[in-house]
């Protein structure tokens, strides 16, 4: 339920905290008292957009916050993880709306959120209704939602989705493919000549940069012959510098025989030599490896064109060459094996079929089975709230082929009067009717609906007194499933709330100020007698009967 609203400088309201019991709670008090700051309020928490002509005069913003307090909150959960926020602990949910003057922000669970995550969240939250809002009702969607519910076909119906998505999806897939069009002669040999060519390559993505370097070492094969061997006759040639070493190398043996002091300054001398033969040998094995042939080289100048040409065409680099390779073989085969993969196309559609026709009988069935006992709940509702003669029916219109909501469409439809024919309830122009027609669906439904929260916006106006007192037991026995608000003028109604609150405009201090109190008792008494027209011993027995019938 939702267990405490604070509203802060919004409109008429200071500062407002206002904590909630159980059941039926009834709010009211003189026109123009600021009753509709209230429903305005849990608006904002809904996540409908503001602007700051509801700040306060004065004030530099207004905040709303709800707290709610969830026994089992599986939907609201799931909400909450799919927008990446954590999900309620120990039950409760805080929803807090910041309307600033030049911005607004918006928190769960003092984590910022958007007025996205608000909406879907207030779906699960709070049904709110006023005397002009049942468009809900007035949808097909919301009718054959409602019939889902009623008949415990909400899995049925997600299971038929789930099929009718994917036969749709190999529906969509067969016409891509034969939008692709068959491919002309010149298509074909262009398709077959560029998988040749990559193919003929035989591309190796690494190759390049190891014939780039080859080739540029054939290419200046001369000067490295010359230079590498002109380094090794300085090692090895004539006055050979391993000769010359050689000798150094005696010439310290005699010295360290003579003074082994000396060893220390020559001790480098001996690895310096095994270093230069070293360097012979891999001197001499590099000149031996040096390609000069010119066949060589021409091989590798025609193999590194071939790469650079195909990179060039469909590239920029071999990985995109091959990748084209392989979007051209799959055209290809596209086009080459069109008959097999049309007639596959075709055979995934014809299965994807049989599953929609199949769980889509299932949940026709399930419709066709409640909807007419849905309907007789929802007709006594409707004789216990004055239409003692009225009919009320579901009516099916199946489609020509399968769409998203099922095999078929409902329409809820109405006949207040008897004799009259039978209206869908859109074309129903009282709002005093629909407003009841609404409120004996809200009953019918009452153990499927798991929204914790409704509030009634004054949905009694244009109704006599004999029927809002009708209208009030609806609304009591629902709040014995579901916590309910209900604004109303009418004393009937409020006299059988278990809570009353009364809204009261007030001047304090210079400042015209909305309050919100509680009132049981004598106060409430005085309340009904205010609401009743006022008056003597007479009004005032008869706001006492009135809570004495509760």
């Amino acid at each position: 339920m939702l267990s405490l609203l604070k509203i802060k400088n919004l409109a008429l309201v200071d500062s407002l905290a206002w904590q909630l019991g159980r059941g039926l709670i009834g709010v009211t008090g003189e026109t123009g008292a600021g009753k509709s700051v209230i429903v305005g309020a849990l608006k904002l928490v809904l996540g409908e957009r503001a602007d700051k002509s509801l700040i306060r005069t004065g004030e530099s913003a207004c905040t709303v916050e709800a707290v709610f307090d969830l026994t089992d909150a599986p939907a609201v959960n799931g909400v909450l993880e799919d927008s990446g926020l954590d999900p309620c602990e120990d039950g409760q949910l805080i929803v807090k709306r910041v309307i600033g003057q030049s911005s607004n922000k918006q928190f769960i669970n003092n984590s910022p959120a958007t007025l996205g995550v608000l909406k879907s969240l207030g779906s699960h939250l709070v049904d709110l209704h006023g005397p002009h809002d049942h468009q809900g009702l007035l949808s097909i969607d919301r009718q054959l939602a409602m019939l889902d519910a009623y008949a415990g076909a909400l899995d049925a119906a997600r299971d038929f989705r789930a099929a009718w998505r994917t036969w749709r999806e190999k529906i969509d897939a067969l016409e891509v493919f034969q939008k692709s069009g068959v491919a002309g002669e010149h298509e074909l040999e262009l398709l077959r000549h560029q998988l040749d060519e990559i193919d003929v390559a035989q591309i190796n993505p690494d190759e390049l940069t190891i014939l780039e370097s080859d080739y540029q070492r054939a290419t200046n094969s001369s000067r490295l012959i010359e230079h590498a061997g002109a380094a090794l006759g300085i090692l090895s040639g004539d006055d050979a510098l391993m000769d010359r070493i050689g000798n150094l190398q005696r010439i310290s043996r005699e010295l360290e025989k003579l003074d082994p002091a000396v060893r220390e300054t020559l001790h480098g001398l001996d690895r310096t030599v095994l270093e230069l033969q070293e360097i012979e040998i891999g001197l001499t094995e590099y000149l031996d490896d040096i390609n000069t042939d010119p066949a060589e080289l021409a091989r590798l100048e025609d193999r590194i064109n071939t790469l650079e040409n195909l990179k060039r065409k469909y590239g920029p680099t071999l990985e995109d060459v091959i990748a084209h390779r392989e979007q051209v073989a799959r055209r290809l085969d596209s086009v080459e094996n069109r008959a097999e993969q049309l007639q596959a196309h075709q055979h995934a559609i014809d299965v994807s079929r049989q599953q929609v026709d199949a769980s889509g009988a299932a949940l026709s069935d399930l419709r066709k089975d409640f909807a007419p006992r849905l309907a007789r709940d929802i007709a006594r509702h409707l004789k216990e709230l004055g239409f003692k003669q009225s009919a009320f029916e579901i009516r099916f219109a199946v489609h020509d082929k399968p769409e998203a909501s099922g095999l078929e469409d409902v329409e809820f439809e109405f006949g207040p009067n008897p004799g009259e024919p039978m209206k869908p309830l859109r074309q129903i122009a009282s709002s005093g009717e629909i407003s009841r027609v609404m409120l004996s669906v809200k009953s019918a439904l009452a153990e499927q609906d798991a929204t914790p929260l409704m509030v009634f916006d004054e949905i009694d106006a244009n109704v006599g007194g004999e029927i809002a007192r009708a209208v009030g037991e609806k609304m009591a026995r629902l709040g014995d499933r579901h916590q309910v608000v209900a604004i109303t003028h009418f004393p009937q109604v409020a006299a059988l709330a278990e809570h009353h609150f009364v809204v009261s405009k007030n001047v304090e201090n210079g400042r015209t100020c909305s309050r919100l109190v509680a009132v049981d008792g004598e106060l409430r008494t005085n309340e009904l007698v205010r609401m009743l027209g006022g008056g003597g011993e007479q009004v005032q027995a008869m706001a006492q009967s009135l809570l004495a019938d509760k």
